[in-house]
């Protein structure tokens, strides 16, 4: 039975995919910058977008596909970075095969090591910062208080980094729907945890989502968001079984990195190994990644050096979630802040 359900939302990532590319030919396929591969690995790829410095790496996250970074002309935090001067690198993960399941938190963290060694071999390059957004921010805090000297900064953009029990609805709700023997060895479709999210908080993927469209529908350019940000959702990619396994038990159910006893690489690491300067941005209107998923953290690090900015979302960017990537407001009146912070740390 378990394979046959993995079969079935295989083909809907398929189908889903089939979806996104009607989209796509009809005008809002991403367009994407150019970028060179600099480096890469059999699950992931280090992209560089060029430019000056200091090196800013963003850390993708490991569900849906990158270019949520890069929509468009106007919805791309790497084209507004890039405009003042920033050496823009992204890694990528690269989607398993069928026998690739085998990557988890410490593939993960020794993948983002390599990228950041290459990145300190290219000419007068100094210490990148990391940047991360969801999921993609709690495995580039994982590296941090792993090899805290290898950074210069890390940022956080709506990442969940804390999971205490009867804190967040949405990680209570995934927490009860995943079973805890999920194999480590499957491929995990990405419809799967498409629908899971949707169960776990249709406020969120579905209710909001749809009030977000019909409070647009004066609004051009936030229709075109829509549009641009179900092309994006409807990509889907599948996961290691390993790494959906450990960030579901490890981290959702169990909450190891607040508490100060996840181990990856060999290191024990918690709050107290993040001694470095920390930016966190949360969305105050989103029920994925709340106030209460990082506040927790930032209130037991040892670093003195820590912000965090409040974002109180805004209408016209299909999910609160992506708000900080692709909102009006947030490029207006955040990402200033977030240009200000890393000026001020070069």
């Amino acid at each position: 039975m378990e394979s046959l359900r993995q079969a079935q939302f295989a083909a809907l990532d398929l189908m889903r995919r089939v979806q996104g590319h009607a989209l796509g030919a009809i005008g809002f396929d991403p367009a994407e910058l150019k970028h060179r591969i600099l480096a890469s690995g059999d699950h992931w790829r280090l992209r560089d977008y060029g430019g000056r410095e200091p090196p800013l790496l963003i850390v993708a996250a490991p569900i849906k596909r990158p270019y949520i970074w890069d929509l468009g002309p106007n919805l791309s935090v790497i084209r507004n970075c890039l405009n003042h001067d920033l050496r823009i690198y992204l890694l990528e993960w690269i989607a398993p095969t069928a026998s690739g399941g085998h990557v988890g938190l410490d593939e993960c963290a020794r993948a983002i090591s390599e990228c950041v060694a290459r990145i300190a071999t290219e000419p007068k390059s100094t210490k990148p910062f990391l940047i991360g957004h969801s999921l993609g921010g709690t495995l580039a805090a994982v590296f941090c208080a792993c090899e805290p000297r290898a950074v210069r900064g890390l940022l956080l953009l709506g990442a969940p980094l804390c999971f205490q029990p009867a804190t967040n609805r949405f990680r209570d709700a995934l927490v009860s729907m995943i079973p805890p023997d999920l194999s480590e060895t499957d491929i995990i479709p990405g419809s799967l945890l498409s629908h899971a999210s949707a169960f776990a908080s249709p406020d969120t993927f579905v209710w909001h989502r749809l009030t977000d469209a019909a409070m647009s529908l004066g609004d051009l350019r936030a229709l075109d968001v829509h549009a641009r940000v179900e092309r994006w959702a409807l990509d889907e990619t599948p996961l290691p079984g390993k790494l959906v396994h450990q960030i579901a038990e490890w981290l959702y159910r169990e909450n190891r990195f607040c508490r100060g006893d996840l181990t990856v690489l060999g290191h024990t690491i918690g709050p107290s190994c993040l001694d470095i300067p920390m930016l966190a941005v949360v969305n105050t209107a989103d029920d994925v990644a709340p106030l209460a998923s990082i506040e927790p953290f930032l209130d037991a690090l040892p670093a003195k050096d820590v912000a965090l900015i409040k974002y109180p979302g805004e209408i016209g960017i299909a999910l609160q979630h992506l708000g900080i990537l692709l909102g009006r407001e947030a490029y207006a009146r955040i990402w200033p802040k977030i240009i200000g912070w890393l000026a001020s740390h070069r």
